[in-house]
């Protein structure tokens, strides 16, 4: 372990932060094509009908207006199965989607496109295509999918690319079981049973920056696609797939993006404006409006988790049932690997379970399709496990803070189900090498006023306040299935390229493997001209998902920037006519340890470059993860109920998160606070609403509430140091693992305040009334 950093654990500046500052840094949406490339503007026409076979389709008066160039629908596309998900390959998702279908699925789904000379056009002609319909019995209950007599909402030529439980005469769209010891026997040896049964809802990322991509052919004929993804190497891959390019011919760039958090993990615009520039030899634009990013982009998916679990009086949770059910929508997107995390990230943190049943389900219905959403999985399952732990621990009547610390794992410990369940396939065996979860907890506690407050029930008025607690774990990327790359090169001043196909979605991600590599070279961040995300000049990198990029992009970043150390010191040692052994980088130079004679980076460039063995000082490495060592976190809700309305307040919040060694403190900080609010947001007010019919009733920002500046509580994020071994310089990941507490942190905390159970979220005014008229 490293004793000093010297640019590493430093909160510097994002890198892109005066130019985003400024509006100079560029989205998708920025970018035009002036003079003869004139774009073609997109539009989609949508099904209004959740589920429906169209009988005909007439574009003729649509094909007849000024500024209308190409109108695609299913009788001009080819039908090629595909999923949208952007995930390792083959994707653990069913190819369940094409780009056009003759039959609609839910209300939103894609009927047509129109291509025209401005975005005006293209829009008025979306209401002069002829659409006739035959509408099917919709389903809309997730509970009733499994049914003999159930709508069936997919056709028999859909599949699974991966060995996997996969059955649509069952509207089925993914299933896992996973099993260890006795079930029985444990429950008949508990001496009480805790069982309910829990839920969470759909939700929209919200992401500032709406869904984007522009394609178009360069000087030589290849395909550019400028898209606001997270995938970039996903994109180009599945739209070569779609449009019948070779890989080879297709360029994707990520600009800029603003706000990802899994909803651009999906492949859904550059098929599009792919086929369009293909058909047209134009340039072509797609951004999708804010209703179209809620109804027809991706959500988080729907779970309800029944949990049963069997306690013996000294609290050894002697059996663990847990049964989750998933509403994959209309398309099977993620439902595999969502479903799993709602196991794997969840189920080994209390490790000392000796009989565990796990079985998930995700079903098809005639509703908006989920997704990838931050959290992915662990976020449902610890809504449940979290107040089904506050229970037990009511009941023994002990606190839950010592319960937590007495039965969570521990360093040199392992679970079963890491082995068992991974994403989509069986997992990797691996033991926990660093967690500070205790610390979290007792410094989170002091922050939050834990012991004073705690079954106090402090009253103003008709107003009471609790306290609750949630811990979680989640992951450091996918092991044996993530893998990312960088290349360096050394330019004559001593200054840097660094090229990382990481994507950097607002995370910093730029920032922080500059960081990184600046550790390795002694130099700082300034001295790197980093790019990222681009198909082309970048290479690969799964993208930015599963709280990969600090881990596994780190890695590879560190690896390349020690193959570039080792080129310095080589030409220095002919320098300064020494053994390389007695050679260091220090602060931008090389220095011998014996005499202290050293010499600079750039003396060492120019002398490459021009001087004697001419070369260039350049290395690419890569990194592929064989463990996913999990950050830790405790999460305290201090609130306050209204009991003559049912309205919830989050006074104070708390997160005190071990994410090994924090690369940028601020940067981490600023990760876990925006999960956190995401999470406060989802738990208390965020839902989709729907008609009987399936159609979403509150598509924007003034019927969907989402939490905002001004609804912020006090909230204070605590970063517990520990060194995670296998990482670079110490660090795990931090992105992801804030949104899993606010949910069951708040649930508690209202029953500390008014002694009611909400397991159903959201926990609106008229729910948590609801609970206290019928506790009277």
């Amino acid at each position: 372990m490293k004793d000093k950093f010297d640019t590493i654990g430093k909160s510097i500046r994002k890198i892109d932060s005066l130019g985003l500052a400024t509006g100079e840094e560029k989205f998708t949406d920025d970018f035009d094509f002036p003079g003869k490339q004139n774009l073609l503007h997109l539009a989609i026409l949508y099904s209004p009908h959740p589920f429906a076979i169209i009988e005909k389709i007439d574009t003729t008066d649509a094909e007849k207006m000024d500024g209308v160039v190409d109108i695609l629908h299913y009788g001009n596309t080819s039908r090629v199965l595909y999923t949208s998900a952007g995930q390792g390959y083959p994707e653990p998702s069913p190819y369940d989607m094409v780009l056009f279908d003759k039959k609609v699925r839910f209300v939103g789904d894609r009927v047509a496109m129109v291509a025209a000379e401005t975005p005006h056009v293209a829009r008025a002609a979306l209401e002069k295509i002829y659409v006739e319909y035959r509408q099917l019995e919709p389903l809309f209950d997730m509970e009733k999918a499994l049914n003999p007599d159930a709508p069936k909402i997919h056709n028999d030529d859909e599949y699974m690319p991966i060995p996997s439980v996969y059955d649509i005469s069952k509207n089925l769209a993914a299933e896992v079981r996973i099993n260890f010891g006795d079930l029985e026997k444990g429950f008949s040896d508990a001496d009480f049973i805790i069982e309910n049964t829990y839920s969470v809802q759909y939700a929209n990322h919200c992401v500032n920056e709406p869904h984007s991509a522009i394609a178009y052919f360069d000087e030589r004929g290849r395909l550019i696609i400028i898209s606001a993804t997270q995938v970039p190497f996903h994109a180009r891959r599945i739209t070569s797939k779609l449009v019948g390019l070779p890989i080879g011919k297709i360029r994707v760039i990520k600009p800029r993006i603003g706000g990802g958090f899994g909803a651009k993990q999906e492949v859904l615009l550059e098929p599009l404006v792919a086929l369009v520039a293909i058909r047209n030899k134009r340039p072509a634009r797609l951004v999708l409006s804010r209703e179209e990013v809620f109804v027809s982009s991706r959500t988080r998916h729907p779970m309800r988790v029944k949990l049963k679990t069997g306690v013996k009086n000294d609290g050894t949770i002697v059996a663990l049932d847990m049964d989750a059910l998933m509403n994959a929508g209309a398309y099977g997107s993620h439902a595999l690997t969502v479903l799993a995390n709602a196991g794997s990230k969840v189920l080994p943190l209390f490790n000392k379970i000796e009989n565990i049943n796990f079985v998930g389900r995700t079903v098809y219905t005639n509703l908006p399709v989920g997704g990838a959403y931050r959290g992915y999985g662990a976020t449902q399952g610890y809504a449940a496990l979290n107040q089904q732990i506050d229970i037990i621990a009511r009941k023994l009547g002990i606190d839950v803070l010592e319960y937590i610390k007495k039965w969570r794992i521990g360093e040199g410990e392992t679970s079963p189900v890491f082995e068992a369940l991974g994403e989509g396939k069986e997992g990797v065996k691996q033991f926990i090498n660093s967690c500070k979860l205790d610390e979290c907890i007792d410094r989170g506690a002091k922050a939050i006023g834990w012991y004073e407050k705690r079954d106090k029930r402090i009253r103003n008025g008709d107003k009471v306040r609790g306290v609750g607690v949630a811990v979680a774990m989640q992951g450091s990327g996918i092991p044996r299935v993530d893998m990312a790359s960088a290349y360096i090169k050394m330019n004559e001043d001593g200054s840097f390229n660094l090229h990382i196909g990481a994507t950097d979605i607002g995370t910093g991600s730029d920032t922080i493997l500059a960081q990184i590599a600046g550790e390795v070279l002694t130099v700082p961040v300034d001295k790197f001209i980093v790019r990222s995300s681009d198909t082309d000049l970048t290479p690969f990198d799964v993208g930015a998902y599963a709280s990969s990029t600090t881990y596994v992009s780190g890695n590879a970043v560190r690896i390349c920037a020690q193959k570039i150390a080792t080129q310095i010191i080589s030409v220095a040692q002919k320098l300064l006519d020494c053994d390389e052994e007695n050679l260091i980088l220090d602060n931008g130079m090389v220095r011998n340890i014996e005499t202290d004679e050293s010499i600079t980076f750039e003396r060492i460039g120019y002398y490459a470059f021009y001087e004697q063995d001419q070369f260039q000082i350049q290395a690419g490495a890569s990194y592929y993860g064989t463990e996913s060592p999990p950050p830790f976190i405790a999460q305290f809700a201090e609130v306050e109920v209204d009991t003559r309305t049912g309205q919830v307040k989050v006074i104070k919040f708390v997160s005190a998160v071990d994410c090994g060694k924090a690369m940028n403190p601020k940067l981490a900080e600023g990760q876990v606070e925006g999960a956190t609010l995401n999470g406060i947001s989802y738990a208390l007010w965020e839902d989709y609403k729907f008609d009987d019919r399936g159609r979403m009733l509150n598509s924007n920002y003034s019927d969907y509430k989402i939490f905002s500046a001004a609804d912020l509580p006090d909230m204070e994020t605590i970063i517990v140091e520990s060194y995670e071994e296998t990482g670079p310089f110490g660090a795990k990941s931090v992105a992801e693992i804030g949104i899993n507490g606010p949910i069951p942190a708040i649930a508690n905390a209202i029953y500390d305040a008014v002694q009611v159970r909400l397991f159903h979220s959201p926990f609106t005014p008229e729910k948590v009334l609801e609970k206290i008229q019928n506790k009277k």
